[in-house]
């Protein structure tokens, strides 16, 4: 797989020379600064695409600007309002500026509102690091008490409901006012900034609008941007809602097989697939990932591999980001399905037969803790998970090579023994 870093642009702390001591091999970002809606100018990519050129001293980074992350979908595509024609519009123009530009993978999500949610930024770890977390009794404190929506109460069981209670009535002002910064502020990456009332407003753009509709909307505007990329020999990917269930009594539509089935079966194109999150839909007990990559491996287009510890039961649950080989989800399993679609993809001869990933989020750990970096987005802390994951792959690529030896020499057949390293691996 091809080994990628997400940066933010300039305003990085986590710089495109940091990306290249840790061994990336290409870049991943966007044109955070425009608004969600506008047009992608062609100079401003290109700029972008100069600037993931050069290191700090002007010299070459040896890097290019190789999956877009993220083109956002309006608010008004989602709900199919205002002059949401005109954003599809705009989006396909940004569509062919980026084609211009040498780069066929987009990624963008279809979830509502808010985009990734967390409400800790910086959980205290045990080995002395911090890392992102979401607690879904904290989370239903501002729901009922801070936010205070009229059917908050509706959407959660009574022990979470009284937990919500319970924290809400012994928080400061301090901790009120940093859940609320860490919940509708906005995370890297987001493409809308709220703050109460405009989220408030946003929610009853909602009132009328249940899963069935919200995922019509996203087969709509897949229907008039999908046909329009594969002319430009784009892919474009989208991303899983994180976290993996509703939120705030919006509509979540891309959270399990079964969604990601309904949506790439309307739009059976090469052009329209996913972005494999391990992260976010490892957040939900009921997915099982490994065998989700093998059910879509063809229309996976990009790949974030991180990994969440699950600390309550249920599939609206609180979790963690835990290190990139520990957590609920089998790194090991879902690398080797990867690289088996990749065996596959060269076989047939495929032009993209070289999977895009990058090591999703990090725990701070070390200089992180004073660098002040976007949230979830170190420079340690995923150098740390991209030499694990690297060196996940190298084994597994490794023992394959070992078998297909082993398996000429005995005529074809690979011996037992091996083959059940394998199925262990």
């Amino acid at each position: 797989m091809r080994q990628t870093w997400r940066w933010f642009g300039p305003v990085d702390k986590v710089t495109v020379a940091d990306a290249r001591q840790a061994g990336a091999e290409a870049i991943v970002t966007a044109l955070h600064h425009i608004p969600t809606g506008d047009e992608w100018p062609i100079e401003e990519i290109v700029q972008r695409q100069a600037e993931v050129s050069v290191l700090p001293d002007g010299s070459p980074s040896g890097l290019r600007w190789d999956v877009v992350e993220s083109l956002p979908v309006s608010e008004a595509i989602k709900t199919q309002s205002a002059d949401w024609r005109g954003d599809i519009e705009r989006y396909k123009k940004s569509l062919t500026h980026i084609a211009r530009s040498k780069i066929e993978t987009v990624c963008y999500n279809f979830m509502p509102v808010l985009d990734w949610t967390r409400t800790d930024l910086a959980a205290p770890m045990q080995h002395g690091g911090t890392s992102m977390r979401f607690d879904i009794y904290d989370f239903a404190a501002f729901d009922i008490h801070v936010l205070a929506r009229p059917s908050a109460l509706d959407d959660y069981p009574k022990h979470v409901q009284d937990e919500a209670n319970k924290r809400a009535d012994a928080m400061s002002d301090a901790q009120i006012g940093r859940l609320t910064s860490n919940i509708v502020a906005g995370l890297p990456g987001a493409a809308e900034h709220w703050t109460i009332a405009t989220l408030r407003e946003k929610l009853s753009d909602y009132q009328h609008i249940d899963a069935t509709r919200m995922r019509q909307n996203h087969i709509d505007f897949l229907s008039e941007v999908v046909p329009y990329a594969e002319q430009l020999n784009i892919r474009m990917c989208c991303h899983p809602d994180d976290p993996p269930f509703p939120l705030l009594g919006l509509p979540r539509t891309m959270s399990t097989s079964e969604d990601f089935c309904t949506v790439l079966s309307a739009v059976d194109s090469p052009s329209a697939g996913l972005t494999l999150c391990t992260g976010s839909l490892g957040a939900r007990p009921d997915n099982d990932i490994p065998a989700m990559v093998t059910e879509f491996a063809p229309r996976i287009h990009f790949v974030h591999l991180r990994n969440v510890t699950r600390q309550t039961e249920g599939v609206q649950c609180s979790f963690f980001e835990d290190e990139h080989l520990e957590g609920d989800t089998d790194m090991v399993a879902v690398l080797s399905a990867l690289l088996a679609e990749e065996s596959r993809r060269r076989e047939e001869g495929c032009a993209d037969h070289e999977i895009p990933m990058r090591p999703d989020h990090g725990q701070d750990i070390l200089s992180d803790l004073q660098r002040g970096a976007q949230p979830g987005y170190p420079a340690i802390g995923r150098l740390k998970g991209l030499a694990e994951l690297r060196g996940v792959m190298h084994a597994l690529t490794t023992q394959t090579r070992q078998q297909a030896a082993l398996g000429e020499h005995a005529g074809g057949a690979a011996p037992q023994e091996m083959r059940h390293a394998a199925s262990d691996a």
